[in-house]
């Protein structure tokens, strides 16, 4: 008896935890990034000239020929929910993907979960105009309609 009381508490709580198909956590909205106590900023790697992130969504972005920039965007890749670029435009050449914590308490033992930064970094390799697309989507789902879309327009002078 006090099993399957037991049991039934464990998939009820289960249950609870886990988010109905195609729910998504909110991730951190940009105006809100940085200024929540402890909040970190997006990993910039050295090379990178120019930072492009949520609050740019929608905006045509002029870079020169040969400048390297990074697409900072907040993800729960600890739900499964990954940002990946979508047929990126052929004049742009696709570097690393890095990331990290987006709050300084994700660096604390025994913290689990959260949004954190997913860093894409690019360099404008011959001049062009086109649609730089992310989607956030679990990869085992990819029947489903992603569950958040980046894009910006890029331009190579």
């Amino acid at each position: 008896m006090i099993r399957t009381m037991l049991l039934a508490l464990a998939v009820a709580a289960a249950a609870t935890a886990c988010a109905p198909k195609g729910a998504t956590p909110a991730p951190v909205p940009p105006d809100r990034q940085g200024t929540q106590p402890g909040a970190l900023p997006a990993p910039m790697p050295y090379e990178a000239s120019r930072a492009i992130d949520q609050a740019d969504a929608g905006k045509t972005i002029e870079l020169s020929l040969g400048a390297t920039f990074v697409v900072q965007l907040v993800g729960v890749p600890t739900a499964g929910y990954l940002w990946k670029p979508v047929d990126p435009p052929a004049f742009l050449k696709v570097g690393p993907v890095t990331g990290g914590p987006t709050s300084a308490a994700q660096k604390q033992p025994g913290f689990t979960g959260g949004n954190h930064w997913e860093v894409f970094q690019f360099t404008a390799d011959k001049p062009g105009k086109a649609k730089l697309r992310f989607e956030q989507r679990r990869p085992w789902e990819s029947s489903e309609p992603p569950a958040d879309t980046f894009e910006v327009t890029i331009v190579v002078k």
